[in-house]
Parts: structure tokens; C-alpha cells; sequence
């Protein structure tokens, strides 16, 4: 499906139902198949969401989302923060791909947000706990903890592209995912 024919809110939709159908799966249902492999060599991309999602190797926005090749445009990096090229990559994503949604994508049991409230890390970790820390304040709670993450991150993302022509449409929300459950829920 071209991605200029959904909205954000159908695209918001989309994520909410493949969650769903995640839930209960034992394989992923997103199409991987070599057709269209083809297809989005030949043609490009469309994907129908942008998901900013942490590097923790059990959140997978494509399994998460019940989604396959071309549906997604993922940027995964460590505690899922926001810097000049997250931003970029959405911007792109945006601009010149059409994606009307952006979903920055929390979750618990986060090694990175563990971190940021035992503020004992050091080395190149260290940019990255001083960002969550920014977000959660001396929040101990890890779920809280995440959700505010979550909210900083939106909040920068809107607060980027506020006076960006091309993204005056494009919808930025937050969700946690829940590594246990495989439940994602959608903050408001």
C-alpha cells in the first residue's frame, strides 16, 4: 500500500491491530516474501510508520507490529533518545518517503533507563543515560521511568519539526512495549 493513502490515525490503527495479532502469533504475519523483496528494490519504499524503538534485541518493531518488508521505517538505538540524527532520519522518513506517523517506542525492563536511575554509568553510555536522565529525574519506578522517556522523546521529536513545512501533518505518539506480555500500550 502506497503510504500516501493513510493517514496517521489508519496508520496508528495498523500498528494498534498487528500488536494484536502479535500477541497471539507464533511466527511473524508480515509479508518477507521474495516477490516483494523485488518489488521495494525495484519501486522503493513505502513504509506507513516511522517506529523509533530502543537497540534491546527483544523489541522488534516488525514482529511487534505483525509487519513486513517496506511497511516500517525503524531507528533503533540504545534507550530509544532522540539526537541530530534521529531527527534526520525522521525527517527523511517524513519528507521524502511520506510516513504520517512516527511511534517512539519505550519498553520495559530497559538496561538503558536501569541505568540512567542507578547513575553509576561512565564511558560513551554515558550520553545516553545523561539524555534518559534528563526525561526521568530522580524517577526510581523503571515503568515510569520508561513512559517518561517516552513522553521527552515526542516532545523533542514535535518540538523539532513545529515549524517544518512538510511535517505540519505528521503525527508523533509514544507506546511501551511490554517484553514480557508482548502487550504495547499507546500513551496518551
Amino acid at each position: 500500500m502506497e503510504n500516501g493513502a493513510m493517514t496517521a490515525e489508519e496508520s496508528l490503527l495498523k500498528l494498534q491491530e498487528g500488536n494484536v495479532k502479535y500477541l497471539t502469533a507464533l511466527k511473524n504475519d508480515g509479508d518477507i516474501s521474495p516477490r516483494l523483496r523485488h518489488e521495494t528494490a525495484l519501486h522503493g519504499q513505502h513504509p506507513y510508520a516511522v517506529v523509533i524503538a530502543c537497540s534491546d534485541s527483544r523489541e522488534i518493531p516488525e514482529a511487534i507490529f505483525s509487519s513486513g518488508i517496506g511497511e516500517l521505517f525503524v531507528i533503533r538505538v540504545a534507550g530509544n533518545v532522540i539526537d541530530s540524527h534521529q531527527l534526520g532520519s525522521v525527517e527523511y522518513a517524513a519528507a521524502h518517503l511520506g510516513c504520517p506517523l512516527t511511534v517512539v517506542l519505550g519498553h520495559t525492563r530497559c538496561g538503558a533507563v536501569g541505568a540512567a536511575i542507578a547513575g553509576s554509568e561512565e564511558g560513551y553510555i554515558k550520553s545516553i543515560t545523561d539524555e534518559i536522565h534528563l526525561a526521568i529525574g530522580s524517577e526510581k519506578d523503571e515503568r515510569k521511568a520508561s513512559e517518561l522517556n517516552v513522553r521527552r522523546n515526542v516532545h523533542l521529536i514535535q518540538e523539532a519539526f513545529a515549524d517544518h513545512p512538510e511535517l505540519q501533518t505528521m503525527k508523533t505518539v509514544g507506546a511501551v512495549y511490554d517484553v514480557e506480555t508482548g502487550k504495547v500500550d499507546w500513551l496518551s
